[in-house]
C-alpha cells in the first residue's frame, strides 16, 4: 500500500497535466473565467494538486518505516537502473509541503490570471498550458522527492527546469520574460552537466543507479569527493546558490503565483533535498562539505545584502530566497540535514504566502515597485497581516515558524564551531555560524523596510484604490498564513523530528537512536532576537526620521551596487559571455575560412581541372588528330629510347 501511494504521488499531477496540455487555448479576448477549455483547465488543476495533496497526507500518515519498492528497468552490462520509490518520513513531510503549495498557487491562479483592472491586454487564453505546466511541474518535483533511483531523480530534476522556463515566460506581455527564461534555463543547465557527471560517476562506481546501492557502496575517496563536488554545481544550478544564483532573481518576470511555486516549494528546494538524499556521502567527503560551507556563506550574505536595495517587491523577496536557501545548505555543510529539511519546510510555509500576498498588492495597485505603494494596511487589513505574519516568519520573529528553523540551523553552527563537531572542518562551522548571525540583522532590516515602505505611511499613488482581493486569492493566503505561523512548533513533537531524521553513515535507511535535535532552548536564544531587534529598528529609525525617504539611502553609494546584485552578472558577462561570444566567433570565423575555404577550395580545383579535361575533349578532329599521332610519336620515342639505353 505505502509503495502504491509513492508511485501515485507524482503520477496524479502527470495525469492531469498530459491531460491538461490537450486542452485548446481559450478564444483570445473572452471574458475571463468563460470557455469550456478554461474550465477544465482549472478542474484538472485544482482537482490534480488536490489529489496529490490527499496522497502525500495518506503518505504521511501510513508510513511507520522507511521502504523501497521497484522494478529493475535496465541492465547495461551489470549496470542496473530501477523504477522505483524510496520513501522515508522527510519524503513524506516536503511531498506535503510541496502539494501544498501546489494546491494554493493552482486556485490563487484561477483568480489572479484574468483580466484586472490595470490589463491592458488578456493573457487568459493560455490559461490551459499554464495550468497544465504547473501540474508537471509539480510531478517532476514529487519525483525528485520519492524517487529510490537516481536515473529518474535526475528525470524529474530536468523536466522541473523545462516547465520553469516555460512557466517564467508564460507573459508574453512583457519583453523581459522571454529572456529571463532562456537566462533561467541556461544557468540551471550549466550546473545540470556537473550534476549529470556526477550521477554517471557514482552510478559507474557502485555497479547501479539505485539510491540504496549508492549509499551502501564503499566508494573510492578520490571518486566520490569528485562526484559530490559535481553534485553541487547542479544544486547551485537549482536552488540558486553562488555563483548561479543570478538567474533567480530576473524569474520575477514570470507570474507571482510562478514565483511562489520556484521559490517556496519545487525548484530552489531541489537542490537542498537532493542532498539530504545522499547526505551520508557528503559525511564521507569533508572537501565537498568544505566547499558547500564557503558556497552558503556566501550565498546567504550576497542574497540578504542585496535585498536591501530593491526597490521592486518580488525582487525583494526573491534575493530572500536566495539568502535563505543558504541557511540550508549552511545546515547541510555543518551535518545537520534534519535542520536544513526544517527550515525548507517552514520557508515553504512563509515564502509561499508572502509571494502570494505581494501578488494581491499589486493586482490591487498595478505596480511591483514600493516607491508607488504606502499606506496600504488601511485598505488591504487582511494582506497586512499575512505579510506581517509572513515577514516575523522569515526575520525569525518568535514564536513563528522561522524563528525555530532559523534557530536550529544557527544552534547546530554554533556547535560545530565552538565543540569542533560535525563531519566537516571546525572553520566551516565559524563561517556558517557568523554568516548567519550576521545574517539575522539584515533579513531583520529589509522585512522591515519592505513593510513600512508598503503599508505603513501615505499612499503614493492617489489616484489608485486598493482593496484585499477577491476570495480565490484571500483564501490561499490565509490558509498559508496557519503553518508560516505555527508550523515551527511541531518541532517539540519528537515524532516530527523523527521523521525528519536522516542517516548519518552508509545506511540505506536512519539507523536507531536519538534523532537530530531540533529545537534548542536555552541562553543562545537571546543573540539571535537581539541581533533582530536591532536590524528591525535600524530600519524602523530610518523611515521614522522622514516617513516620505527610503531607509534604503542610507546605503549611500554602495546602494546601485547591491541593487545590481554587487554586479556579478557584468563579472559572469566579462569572464564568461564575452570569452565564449569570442570563442564562437573565433570558432566561425576558423571554420568559414579554413574549413569551408579548403572544401570550396577542393571543389573549385576540381571543376577547373575537369573544365580543362572538358576543354581539351571537345578539340574538333584535326587538332584530335595531330594530338593523337604527336603522342603516338612521343611514345615511340620513349621505348626507342628506353630500348637503346637498356
Amino acid at each position: 500500500m505505502t509503495g502504491l501511494l509513492g508511485v501515485l504521488l507524482p503520477a496524479v499531477p502527470l495525469v492531469a497535466g498530459l491531460a491538461g496540455l490537450l486542452l485548446p487555448p481559450s478564444p483570445r479576448g473572452a471574458a475571463s473565467g468563460e470557455g469550456p477549455a478554461r474550465r477544465a483547465a482549472v478542474a484538472l488543476g485544482v482537482t490534480g494538486a488536490a489529489g496529490a495533496l490527499a496522497v502525500a497526507v495518506a503518505l504521511l500518515v501510513t508510513l511507520d518505516a522507511p521502504t523501497e519498492a521497484g522494478t529493475t528497468w535496465l541492465d547495461l552490462a551489470g549496470l542496473r537502473i530501477t523504477l522505483g520509490v524510496r520513501l522515508d518520513g522527510a519524503a513524506a513531510l516536503v511531498a506535503v509541503a510541496v502539494a501544498a503549495v501546489a494546491l494554493a498557487v493552482q486556485v490563487y491562479s484561477v483568480g489572479y490570471l484574468r483580466r484586472g483592472p490595470h490589463d491592458d491586454l488578456d493573457v487568459d487564453h493560455r490559461y490551459p498550458p499554464y495550468a497544465a505546466q504547473i501540474s508537471l511541474f509539480t510531478a517532476a518535483m514529487l519525483t525528485v522527492v520519492v524517487a529510490g533511483d537516481l536515473i529518474l531523480l535526475l528525470v524529474g530534476w530536468e523536466v522541473m527546469g523545462i516547465c520553469s522556463y516555460l512557466l517564467i515566460a508564460h507573459d508574453r506581455r512583457l519583453p523581459e520574460a522571454p529572456a529571463a527564461a532562456t537566462r533561467a534555463f541556461l544557468v540551471t543547465r550549466v550546473g545540470d552537466v556537473g550534476f549529470l557527471l556526477g550521477i554517471a560517476l557514482l552510478g559507474v562506481s557502485a555497479g547501479s543507479f539505485r539510491i540504496a546501492d549508492v549509499l551502501a557502496h564503499d566508494h573510492a575517496t578520490g571518486t566520490l569527493t569528485a562526484a559530490c563536488l559535481l553534485l553541487l554545481a547542479g544544486v547551485a544550478g537549482k536552488s540558486a546558490q553562488f555563483p548561479l544564483h543570478t538567474w533567480l532573481p530576473d524569474a520575477m518576470a514570470g507570474p507571482t503565483p510562478i514565483s511562489a511555486l520556484i521559490h517556496a516549494a519545487t525548484m530552489v528546494a531541489a537542490g537542498v533535498y537532493a542532498v539530504t538524499r545522499l547526505f551520508p556521502l557528503f559525511v564521507a567527503a569533508p572537501v565537498a562539505l568544505a566547499v558547500l560551507g564557503v558556497m552558503a556563506a556566501t550565498t546567504l550574505l550576497l542574497g540578504a545584502f542585496a535585498a536591501t536595495a530593491q526597490d521592486d517587491l518580488k525582487r525583494v523577496l526573491a534575493w530572500s530566497t536566495v539568502s535563505q536557501i543558504g541557511y540550508m545548505t549552511g545546515a547541510l555543510a555543518v551535518g545537520a540535514p534534519a535542520a536544513a529539511l526544517f527550515h525548507l519546510l517552514t520557508h515553504a510555509a512563509f515564502k509561499a504566502l508572502l509571494f502570494l500576498a505581494a501578488g494581491a498588492v499589486i493586482h490591487a495597485v498595478g505596480t511591483t515597485l514600493m516607491s508607488r505603494m504606502g499606506g496600504l494596511r488601511r485598505s488591504m487589513p487582511v494582506t497586512f497581516w499575512c505579510t506581517l505574519v509572513g515577514l516575523g516568519a522569515l526575520a525569525g520573529l518568535p514564536p513563528l515558524s522561522g524563528f525555530w528553523s532559523k534557530d536550529g540551523v544557527l544552534a547546530v553552527a554554533q556547535t560545530a564551531a565552538l565543540d569542533g563537531t560535525g563531519p566537516a572542518p571546525a572553520w566551516v562551522g565559524w563561517l556558517v555560524w557568523l554568516a548567519g548571525l550576521l545574517g539575522v540583522v539584515v533579513t531583520a532590516w529589509y522585512a522591515t523596510r519592505l513593510l513600512l515602505r508598503t503599508f505603513f505611511g501615505e499612499l503614493r499613488e492617489p489616484l489608485l484604490h486598493p482593496h484585499d482581493p477577491p476570495a480565490l486569492l484571500r483564501w490561499p493566503v490565509l490558509l498559508l498564513a496557519v503553518p508560516a505561523a505555527l508550523l515551527g512548533l511541531a518541532a517539540f513533537l519528537p515524532a516530527f523530528a523523527d521523521r525528519l531524521a536522516v542517516p548519518a553513515g552508509r545506511l540505506a535507511v536512519p539507523a536507531d537512536g536519538p534523532a537530530e535535535e531540533l529545537v534548542h532552548l536555552g541562553p543562545a536564544l537571546l543573540l539571535p532576537t537581539v541581533l533582530l531587534l536591532a536590524g528591525a529598528g535600524l530600519a524602523w529609525a530610518g523611515w521614522r526620521r522622514d516617513p516620505t525617504d527610503d531607509p534604503a539611502r542610507a546605503l549611500g553609494p554602495l546602494r546601485p551596487v547591491l541593487a545590481a546584485g554587487f554586479r556579478l552578472d557584468d563579472v559572469q558577462h566579462t569572464l564568461v559571455v564575452r570569452p565564449v561570444r569570442a570563442l564562437g566567433r573565433l570558432a566561425r570565423t576558423a571554420d568559414e575560412t579554413v574549413v569551408d575555404g579548403a572544401v570550396t577550395g577542393t571543389g573549385r580545383a576540381a571543376r577547373g581541372l575537369g573544365g580543362g579535361l572538358a576543354a581539351l575533349h571537345r578539340a574538333a578532329l584535326p587538332r584530335a588528330a595531330a594530338g593523337v599521332l604527336a603522342g603516338a610519336l612521343l611514345i615511340g620515342l620513349a621505348a626507342v629510347l628506353i630500348g637503346v639505353t637498356s
